[in-house]
């Protein structure tokens, strides 16, 4: 019997596969627990639309971050920093820092997690890595000039 699964389901499948099973494992396990529904006309329809709908809204998010990336790339962000002798900063500068400055200077929000860096402990240019989205990534340069 055909069944579309509603939800993954261990050795069977993942969530809007359609499947192949047995009639008593579906009609006993699969549908008394809402875990799948039988593969009608009506139900494949209805399956496909979802999906279409979720390619959608997935290529709009990859067009979006994709224009995001382009918009950061090779951008400069320059932060002032007090620093000690030899240029060692006090303190250090990290991703939520680099964040609050990319939001202040280039007005794009993204989140610090999203931000792949060492901490920052001395003056000088350093390049990042900002991952807007999955597979699409941008490089920056983070330029830390000591205040006297």
């Amino acid at each position: 019997m055909k069944v579309i699964l509603l939800k993954d389901v261990k050795t069977v499948g993942k969530k809007g596969d359609v499947v192949n099973t047995s009639d008593g494992y579906a009609r006993n396990f699969l549908f008394p627990r809402k875990l799948a529904e039988e593969a009608t006309d009506a139900n494949m329809h209805i399956l496909n639309a979802k999906k279409e709908t979720e390619r959608r809204k997935k290529l709009a998010e990859t067009e979006a971050a994709q224009a995001v990336a382009n918009d950061l790339m090779n951008k400069e962000i320059n932060i002032t920093a007090k620093a000690g002798e030899n240029g060692r900063l006090f303190g250090a500068i990290t991703s939520k820092d680099v964040a609050e400055y990319i939001k202040a200077q280039h007005n794009v929000t993204i989140d610090k997690k999203k931000i792949v860096m060492d901490t920052i402990k001395t003056a000088g240019t350093f390049t990042i890595e900002v991952k807007v989205y999955p597979e699409i990534s941008t490089k920056m340069k983070v330029t830390v000039v000591p205040k006297q």
